[in-house]
């Protein structure tokens, strides 16, 4: 199947063209059929997600290029396509109920997340600074007004106002950033650019100090973290899991792309700041979180510490260092929705919980979750012989052979700090007493939680297909 149009090859772009359309519809089918079309919305959507998964698996292996080097598909973008699709995916089945409830009832809903996937595809695919902006804009426009949604919920409006305001700031950096660039170099391809710049010129590393700070911004990484735990906690909880996995993906997929396909003439000058932001986000979000009374706080400081220790894989700027990056993220997203899949699951008289306290005694009350809750916080904490164990094994393996000692030493010690908050929820859930008796858990939870809790758990019985998926989508990059 060869799609041509004005001399451009739409073959690459097929899973993107289908998921637009199919995004169009379904507003238009909700805009005439009116909120009582939720539920139907919500349901086709995920079959669009999964059938533009499955799009994206069948184009040709290899690279594909299309819009004159604009739009890149190769195995690194099929990698995290998928993984983006997936955080979409288990956000609208974690969203049923939050959209079930007569006064929350919003078609647009859906539509937004597809809207905003589309941008993340068209993000991780970005071959030049252009296209980088648009997916850019498109995923984060759809992003501020899905964590305003709960519109009677003065938090929420709250969330969605601060997003907006610090995001349009975000976004003025890296565009300023990247005409910099395109000032200094005369070109905004990628391919264009790791050409230009051979020698880094002064101009061109100001530049990138602009575009590198609206992607920390992007990936909620020190000092552009700001946002995230007021963010979190405001949004809907479905919301909260949508922004920890997905769109976290993309912006980690592009800080890649850029920084490796871009700029590796100037490897020395983007890794000094990587390191920096790297050491600062794992330090604040090992410390920050210890304090945190509330969960959805606590998993916004343990995304930033999460997002620093990815990045100590892009430091390395090897491409086992962008394997580690990949295995990573493709364990922090099922860890992290498993965790919001508990979270939404565990309610008294139809209440959510949203302190830690109240996770009093789960143990008795319900054991099978507390016992996957358990595993799920271990492996965030890293413990072997759990899948987050290997994330973070990756990645500083990768930092030794790249010879940062000094970045990986700090890496394990802010680890062993932040095991401290988990254990301490871990330490709750076991030896404090139950309060009252808990509402049965939601069949689409419990398959959430159920799944994530065995992929972490089992993890090490056969990592090969997730490590070697990782490790050609690596390579196609260098």
């Amino acid at each position: 199947m060869s799609f041509e149009t004005a001399g451009y090859q739409l073959q690459p772009v097929l899973p993107e063209l289908v998921l637009a359309v199919g995004a169009m519809a379904l507003l238009m089918l909700g805009a005439y059929r009116g909120q009582g079309t939720t539920r139907l919305i919500t349901g086709l959507a995920v079959v669009l997600l999964i059938v533009t998964g499955i799009l994206e698996l069948m184009l040709p292996a290899g690279r594909l290029t299309t819009f004159g080097g604009s739009f890149i598909v190769d195995d690194f973008a099929r990698f995290l396509k998928i993984l983006a699709l997936i955080g979409s995916v288990v956000t609208l089945v974690l969203s049923t109920e939050f959209l079930a409830d007569p006064s929350r009832r919003i078609f647009e809903y859906p539509v937004l997340v597809l809207l905003s996937t589309l941008g993340m595809m068209v993000l991780i695919s970005a071959g030049d600074l252009i296209s980088l902006y648009l997916g850019l804009e498109l995923m984060s426009l759809a992003l501020y007004v899905v964590a305003a949604s709960n519109r009677d919920n003065a938090k929420s409006t709250e969330a969605g106002l601060k997003y907006f305001v610090l995001g349009a700031l975000s976004s003025g950096m890296l565009l300023y950033g990247a005409s910099l660039i395109y000032g200094f170099t005369g070109t905004v391809t990628f391919t264009g650019l790791a050409a230009a710049i051979k020698t880094g010129g002064i101009g061109t590393a100001f530049g990138l100090v602009f575009l590198l700070a609206g992607l920390c911004f992007k990936v909620s990484a020190v000092p552009f973290h700001m946002w995230t735990p007021d963010v979190y906690e405001g949004a809907p909880t479905p919301v909260t899991a949508f922004f920890a996995s997905a769109p976290k993906v993309a912006a980690m997929a592009v800080f890649t792309r850029v920084t490796m396909t871009a700029f590796p003439g100037i490897l020395t000058q983007w890794q000094q700041i990587v390191v920096f932001v790297s050491i600062a986000s794992m330090a604040l979000g090992s410390f920050a979180a210890i304090g945190q009374r509330n969960i959805k706080r606590l998993m916004a400081y343990s995304s930033i510490g999460h997002m620093g220790f990815a990045l100590v894989g892009l430091a390395a700027g090897t491409a086992e260092g962008a394997q580690g990056v990949l295995v990573y993220l493709a364990i922090y997203v099922t860890m992290t929705l498993g965790v919001f899949a508990i979270v939404l699951s565990i309610k008294r008289d139809g209440q959510n919980f949203e302190n830690i306290s109240d996770f009093a005694g789960l143990s008795r009350t319900n054991p099978l979750v507390a016992f996957i809750f358990a595993m799920l916080l271990f492996s965030l904490a890293g413990v072997p012989p759990l899948a987050g164990f290997f994330g973070k094994w990756y990645v500083f393996v990768a930092a030794i052979k790249a010879g940062l000692f000094t970045l990986s030493v700090i890496g394990v010690l802010t680890s062993v700090v932040g095991a401290f908050y988990y254990l301490s929820i871990v330490k709750t859930m076991y030896f404090d007493e139950p309060l009252t008796k808990l509402d049965p858990v939601r069949f689409e939870f419990g398959t959430v939680l159920v799944l994530a809790g065995l992929f972490n758990i089992l993890f090490f019985v056969y990592p090969g297909p997730l490590v070697s998926a990782a490790s050609a989508a690596a390579k196609s990059l260098f």
